[in-house]
């Protein structure tokens, strides 16, 4: 096997910070307190608000902290009985719901056919997909079965309602497909 010079320096760096902390570790020496001030320090000065994690049903607490009108730091609240400060990894990456730089911020739309994206107007989406919603509805709209039950349904729409919505946007949502006629619905576990 061919080692490259990359793999070789990827390795040997590996090992030598592997082994300097294996070292302190013997030693006794404890990189927590380091950990902590340098968290302590991040959020310095920053207002702490109360929230709840909001993926699942368990609705873990968590400590948004900001500063200056900017998000800064979501971590678990160590004084909830559901999770003691931790959070799973859904949880754990909240933060990116709010800053990632490869979040859309712009309404995109690509043709049937075409290769690339492109922006379009809000307003234009959203009559483009009730549009689509209510072609689709009334293309397959079953009132009766053939035995003569009313059933007032449409078997071509699912509606999905997501993790991050929360009991009262995913109940509404309910309600609306129902109200369209539609039998397939998902929600999060809290509806």
């Amino acid at each position: 096997m061919a080692l490259s010079r990359r793999d070789f320096l990827k390795v040997s760096t590996g090992a030598g910070v592997g082994t300097a902390l294996g070292g302190l570790a013997a030693l006794g020496v404890s990189l927590t307190p380091a950990l902590a001030r340098a968290q302590e320090l991040r959020i310095k000065d920053a207002a702490t608000i109360p929230s709840i994690c909001p993926y699942c049903s368990v609705g873990c607490a968590t400590l948004i902290h900001v500063k200056d009108g900017e998000l800064i730091n979501i971590e678990g609240d160590p004084r909830s009985p559901h999770n003691e400060g931790t959070l799973c990894p859904k949880g754990a990456a909240i933060y990116q719901l709010h800053r990632n730089p490869n979040r859309p911020t712009k309404v995109m739309h690509r043709k049937p056919g075409a290769r690339e994206w492109e922006v379009v107007d809000l307003d234009w989406a959203m009559d483009r997909v009730a549009q689509l919603v209510k072609e689709t509805r009334d293309e397959t709209f079953i009132e009766r079965l053939p035995d003569g039950t009313l059933v007032n349904m449409t078997p071509a729409i699912f509606l999905l309602g997501g993790a991050t919505l929360d009991n009262e946007f995913n109940h509404v949502a309910q309600k609306f497909g129902r109200g369209l006629g539609i039998v397939a619905i998902e929600n999060q576990a809290r509806i």
